[in-house]
């Protein structure tokens, strides 16, 4: 059940995608009605159960999906991502009330961005300086977000902010009084993501938009949310690899040089080697963080880390080796190997940066964890 699942979902994003990848990621936008319609399938959050209206796939196939998401266009992938982590925030901090209000909206055709980044606090969430704060039946919410993954898409957005002594996390309308959306103009990567920026001026919304959990530790409730982003990054960071592995190989068994196919000549073919390896690495790295997952095994956290690091690196370097091997067809803006140099790079800043991974990597085996 899960494998035909798995199996018309991806053949859903396929039709919605077509061949249109390339004029969404140079006009930077992906037509509304179409992300519209990716949520109304399920296909943005697809781990969310059925009586939520999801699709309820487990982490492996959801990640399989999100490889072929990543394979098709990177934008729709990090649409992906950011749904899947308001989803499964509400779905691990909301009360029962709460998941059956939004996740059906999720589900539905609405769309979310998840608000962590500040000017002063990116890797450092600590330094969050957003306020969310209860009085009576009213929370205000007050504070500046940057970098929200599909927040010029989005009718709601899910916001970390400070509660007295921790943490908390609150739904809040789009369109609220108060809240103000700009897109991040000229992006690198995922051009078509609806990357923007978010102020929230005392923006009042009901008390039973914050979410359970509120005054536990920001790292706490981020954690959370980070793993499911990591997982999914990494997903879509094996699809990258596949594109690349696939544009490289059709490339070089059709163009000739010296007299014989680009495949033929000893350094091509090392790269398609490596290109190879680096695919089937990702992929292991994923599926095992999505078996910790699917288990509910305690090392799920590090092993979506390990995910994360790897794949994205993979990524940067497999990207990079096809534009070189394609050399000037691939090199032209908009071109799939392109949009993944530009891409994959990006990815290894978001959700926990290469560096940010390595120190996480690095404490997990120094307190005699590894």
């Amino acid at each position: 059940m899960t494998a035909q699942a798995t199996a018309d979902a991806a053949t859903a994003l396929g039709e919605l995608v077509g061949d249109r990848a390339e004029e969404w990621d140079l006009a930077g936008r992906i037509p509304g009605e179409t992300v519209r319609e990716a949520s109304r399938r399920g296909l943005l959050c697809a781990q969310v159960a059925a009586e939520h209206g999801g699709l309820g796939l487990d982490s492996r196939a959801n990640g399989e999906l999100t490889a072929h998401a990543g394979s098709l266009c990177g934008s729709l992938r990090s649409l992906m991502t950011s749904q899947g982590m308001a989803a499964w925030t509400v779905q691990r901090f909301g009360t029962a009330v709460q998941r059956g209000t939004f996740l059906p909206r999720l589900t539905g055709g609405e769309t979310a961005g998840v608000a962590f980044s500040e000017s002063g606090a990116g890797s450092d969430l600590s330094a969050m300086r957003t306020e969310i704060r209860r009085d009576g039946d009213t929370v205000h919410v007050t504070g500046q977000k940057v970098w929200v993954t599909g927040a010029a898409y989005a009718s709601l957005l899910v916001v970390f902010g400070t509660y007295g002594d921790g943490a908390a996390v609150v739904v809040v309308p789009a369109d609220a009084p108060g809240v103000r959306i700009e897109r991040v103009p000229d992006p690198m990567g995922c051009r078509a993501a609806g990357h923007a920026d978010v102020r929230l001026d005392d923006v009042r919304v009901p008390a039973g938009h914050l979410l359970s959990g509120a005054g536990l530790p920001v790292a706490l409730l981020a954690t959370a949310a980070l793993t499911y982003g990591r997982l999914s990054v990494a997903w879509g960071c094996a699809g990258i690899l596949r594109a690349c592995l696939d544009s490289t190989a059709a490339h070089t068994r059709t163009r000739e040089q010296f007299g014989k196919p680009l495949a033929d000549h000893q350094l091509v073919a090392r790269h398609l080697a490596e290109l190879a390896v680096a695919e089937q690495v990702a992929l292991r790295c994923c599926e095992h963080a999505s078996a910790c997952w699917d288990e509910n095994r305690p090392e799920l956290g590090t092993q979506a880390v390990v995910a994360k690091y790897v794949a994205s690196r993979e990524a940067t370097k497999g990207a990079a080796t096809a534009v070189q091997v394609l050399a000037s067809r691939g090199a032209r803006d908009g071109h799939p190997v392109a949009r993944a140099y530009r891409d994959a790079k990006l990815m290894e800043i978001i959700e926990g940066s290469t560096e940010i991974s390595q120190l996480l990597l690095a404490d997990h085996v120094r307190t005699g964890r590894g």
